[in-house]
């Protein structure tokens, strides 16, 4: 691997999915893009970079994008910003819609969907009664159809998941465990590129932000985050997960006090 196939495809992985990778990831980006690079009979990030300007290229920047993005997730991850959303958020914004409105709320970067299913659970085992639209987004393809599925192994379901939940929300299949169609009914997931197109998403009350941000350089997070911003209601709020902030950056955001990572608009 030469300093100029790492320096190109990093290049194109962040002009596609925004992720930054220093110059010490070397080996990591290797290893991610291995199985397509065998597939391909490349030996080299040089010869994968070779491949890009080719008719190829298209197609290799959408499989490196999805190779090297970070699906980790789990059910209540953190726990307490879903449990902010279910007993803080959504009653405040459920007094201040008319009767009949639905809150949307979009779960950008959802991986397999587990954040998206934990807020409708949290709701429902909160009492909330309006009804929910709760929008999946996620750049891997794979991630989306696992999100739409609802199937679950049995290690997924020990990860933040009781004993009462697991019986409550869902069903024991031969393959894995699969979530309550009541849930199902309030998600659905889309494949969307956060640095992509996004007019068509329309206005939401919540925007899951949450364990993103962290690999994105600072002007990435500032595209991304206004992005995000230019579809939240006037009331609506952005959370951020546990370890990220804006301090620091150009955002048309303040924080909520009381809440933590919860933001709204300036």
């Amino acid at each position: 691997m030469t300093d100029a196939g790492f320096t190109e495809i990093a290049r194109a992985i962040r002009a596609v999915s925004g992720l930054a990778l220093s110059a010490d990831k070397g080996y990591l980006l290797k290893a991610r893009l291995a199985p397509m690079m065998k597939q391909r009979g490349l030996s080299s990030l040089t010869d994968l970079a070779n491949r890009l300007p080719t008719a190829d290229g298209p197609a290799l920047l959408r499989e490196m994008a999805e190779a090297t993005t970070t699906n980790e997730t789990s059910f209540f991850r953190d726990v307490l910003p879903i449990r902010q959303i279910a007993d803080s958020v959504l009653p405040e914004l459920d007094a201040a819609r008319p009767a009949g409105a639905p809150i949307r709320i979009w779960s950008a970067a959802c991986s397999s969907g587990q954040e998206a299913y934990s807020v409708a659970m949290a709701a429902e085992e909160a009492g909330f009664r309006r009804r929910l639209d709760i929008f999946g987004t996620d750049l891997s393809a794979a991630m989306v159809d696992r999100a739409r599925a609802g199937l679950y192994t049995s290690f997924e379901m020990e990860r933040g998941l009781s004993a009462v939940q697991r019986t409550r929300w869902f069903r024991q299949e031969p393959d894995g465990w699969r979530i309550a169609e009541s849930l199902r009914r309030a998600c659905r997931f889309e494949v969307l590129n956060l640095l992509g197109d996004l007019r068509s998403l329309g206005t939401f009350d919540v925007v899951l932000l949450r364990n993103v941000l962290i690999y994105f350089d600072p002007p990435t997070k500032e595209r991304v985050v206004a992005a995000c911003a230019a579809h939240l209601a006037p009331d609506g709020v952005i959370c951020l997960g546990a370890t990220e902030t804006l301090l620091g950056l150009q955002a048309p955001l303040v924080a909520v006090p009381g809440l933590r990572g919860v933001w709204r608009r300036a």
